[in-house]
């Protein structure tokens, strides 16, 4: 057990998660996995290690700091917006590709390339121009192809060292993820290998007709501001395009789509002796594509067109190929996600998939839950049958391939994430360094009001010191489309509980837009952000109240989010000043029009369309504020602009209403640095005390 505070503890271990195995390859053969993993629940480093299932035998294949001569990562500017995109805030091995025998590894370490051979175990540094983001290795361990800074996408085989696309002019890039697609849509690549390793076939985008913007450092006014390229409501996105590269000619030919289709969604390549998938889908994510690409003359066929009256919202792992030829999707119904083949639906109504996670000769495995606190691990054979992988309450995850299964389960019973590979009916588990927080997490799960909505509540502890009523309340959501609060894993809750025993009752709750309830539910924010989201919080704490007498006091409820919990927040002071006394507004969106474009236009239309977007915006209510509100905001956000806090506190200003605003010297949306996650934590603390009173 640890000796620090909570918050220094939970800040100095990135909230408990360093030392954890993460990024898991499975062989070819099924008898070795790979993994990163750093030295301890308080390194920030990752390290490679492989285990090897007949031996159980784990040994570590690298160790940064065998490489940093100066013993410290540099990281390019690209590379930390990179990371930023992926939520990823530790350091050293964060990522890495591997060839498919799973026999040589490659990754960017401190700007440089660098490619680990597992049957020898020597790691050396290949040739390439630096800094290196993003290295993909061929399929047959050929040669590795990355993207650097200026746009180029580049080629190193060990010897040598080439630019196979340059730019053609400013603000061109090759091999990249657009803004969008890493923030929004999941995609982190640019370029993909054919599995056959003859074909690489790489994004170009352009996006010079993209919004210009700059993040400055106002706390340091002698450096220059950076400039991005942000596409907001109703502006410009970039144009993108798709090449198809031969190695061996050294031509490439142009893959096109239909031009109405704004975005280039994902690229699967991984099939043997089948054409690789391109999915597209125009801006207003009604309607999608499907294509199969003819990579000796970059012709596209579409083979499934998908469409919505809502939104087609994106699984991951979808579409791919079956191994008979069987298009493997999902569709959504009034009720259910479906898992799909050919356009027919094979999973049962009410079972919500959330990640197909590998197809094979047997079947599929996907992640799917009947519960939305849940998630298991299923398996859909070619003849029909449906099995539950996954065994005992929680929220399971999983990677598979070759008849080896890697299973990651989170409980409400103990701490952390259990890592298991299963193979032959036999377990491994793979150790976990992370720390445990000092308090013991006991949310109490309720379905509270007529949409059963779900909710955790943790009380004090110590009700010797803090006796269970007349408690001041913490409201503590997301609410959101594409996250969940409520989830069957204890560390979920760590930070509330030891936020309630400080003498709150913390609510946690999941209203409509949030994932795995079914469509109808998520997309019950459509057309307007505000109403219904912020409607489900006010309905929980009055149901609370109704469920819960006397337990709580009801002038003295506050309310915290952060990115759309922020928004919402700022929802419940300036519209439900009767049921929440004061807000922490952190980080959020204050209008939507300052949000991009594929995030907000899915569910608010084109800028055009006035009303959603007013009736979905806090500024034009910012003089009916009567409560305590303190506006939380990183200044060198990029995702979520500082430019919709100051806006607010601008319009609360006019409006003569006083507020609190903390400005956070060179944050991004993130927080990831150790004093400011811990020190913010207190600070929120102190709004709280002073707001209600207590």
């Amino acid at each position: 057990m640890s000796e620090l505070p909570f918050p220094r503890h939970s800040a100095r271990t990135l909230r408990f998660s360093l030392g954890a195995p993460r990024n898991f390859t499975i062989s070819p053969d099924g008898q070795r996995v790979v993994y990163v993993r750093s030295g301890s629940g308080t390194d920030r480093t990752g390290r490679l290690f492989e285990l090897e299932l007949n031996s159980k035998n784990t040994r570590e294949i690298v160790n940064p700091f065998d490489l940093l001569k100066s013993g410290d990562e540099k990281i390019s500017v690209e590379e930390q917006a990179r990371r930023e995109r992926a939520r990823e805030a530790a350091g050293g091995i964060t990522n890495y590709s591997n060839d498919s025998n799973l026999k040589k590894i490659a990754f960017a370490l401190s700007g440089k390339l660098y490619v680990a051979n597992l049957e020898d175990g020597k790691v050396l540094q290949w040739p390439a121009q630096e800094p290196v983001i993003d290295p993909q290795f061929a399929p047959d361990g050929s040669a590795v192809g990355y993207i650097n800074p200026s746009g180029e996408m580049r080629l190193s085989d060990g010897v040598s060292d080439r630019a196979i696309f340059s730019p053609e002019k400013a603000d061109v890039y090759y091999g990249q993820a657009e803004f969008v697609a890493s923030e929004e849509m999941d995609r982190m690549h640019g370029f993909w290998w054919s599995a056959d390793s003859k074909y690489l076939i790489v994004e170009r985008f352009d996006e010079s007709g993209v919004e210009k913007i700059w993040i400055s450092d106002p706390a340091n006014p002698e450096n220059e501001p950076r400039a991005v390229r942000y596409p907001k409501v109703g502006t410009a996105n970039v144009v993108a395009s798709l090449f198809a590269y031969h190695l061996e000619s050294k031509s490439s030919q142009e893959i096109k789509w239909a031009k109405e289709h704004e975005y280039l969604v994902s690229v699967n390549s991984g099939a043997v002796n089948k054409p690789p998938l391109l999915m597209t889908i125009d801006r207003a994510q009604r309607q999608a594509h499907i294509r199969a690409i003819n990579l000796s003359d970059g012709s596209s066929t579409v083979i499934a067109e998908m469409s919505d009256p809502a939104w087609i919202t994106l699984v991951s792992g979808s579409p791919q190929w079956g191994p008979a030829g069987q298009l493997i999707t999902t569709f959504d119904s009034a009720t259910t996600r479906h898992l799909a083949v050919d356009g027919n639906a094979v999973t049962p109504d009410e079972l919500q998939v959330d990640r197909i996670v590998h197809v094979d000769r047997n079947g599929i495995t996907f992640e799917g839950t009947f519960e939305a606190t849940s998630l298991h691990v299923y398996w859909y054979g070619w003849g029909g049958e449906l099995e539950e992988i996954s065994k005992g309450d929680g929220v399971h995850m999983a990677k598979a391939a070759a008849d080896t299964l890697l299973l990651l389960s989170r409980s409400l019973d103990y701490y952390g994430t259990k890592v298991e590979v299963i193979r032959d009916g036999a377990r491994i588990e793979i150790e976990s360094f992370a720390a445990k927080p000092e308090v013991d997490a006991k949310p109490e799960l309720l379905n509270l009001g007529e949409r059963e909505l779900r909710s955790a509540l943790l009380l004090p502890q110590n009700q010797s010191k803090f006796p269970h009523q007349n408690l001041p309340l913490l409201v503590d959501p997301y609410g959101g489309p594409s996250h969940l609060r409520n989830i069957k894993a204890k560390n979920a809750f760590a930070e509330a509980q030891w936020i309630a025993n400080l003498g709150f009752a913390v609510l946690i709750t999941d209203g409509r837009g949030t994932p795995n309830r079914g469509p109808e539910w998520e997309k019950a924010v459509l057309n307007d952000l505000s109403a219904a989201p912020l409607a489900d919080q006010a309905d929980a704490v009055t149901a609370l109240f109704q469920l819960r007498p006397g337990l709580i006091d009801p002038e003295k409820v506050g309310i915290r989010g952060w990115s759309f919990g922020g928004y919402l927040a700022g929802l419940a002071a300036l519209r439900r000043p009767d049921i929440f006394k004061c807000a922490i507004i952190g980080a959020p969106v204050t209008d939507f029009r300052f949000y991009d474009t594929y995030y907000t236009e899915r569910f608010l239309g084109a800028v055009a369309d006035h009303k959603n977007y007013e009736q979905s915006s806090l500024l034009p209510d910012a003089d009916k504020l009567s409560v305590p509100v303190m506006i939380i905001h990183g200044l060198a956000d990029d995702n979520v602009l500082v430019t919709n806090s100051l806006h607010l506190s601008s319009a609360l200003l006019a409006a003569g209403k006083p507020h609190e605003v903390l400005p956070l010297t060179g944050v991004t949306h993130m927080t990831s640095q150790e004093v400011v996650a811990e020190n913010l934590m207190h600070l929120e603390l102190d709004f709280l005390m002073r707001s209600l009173k207590i």
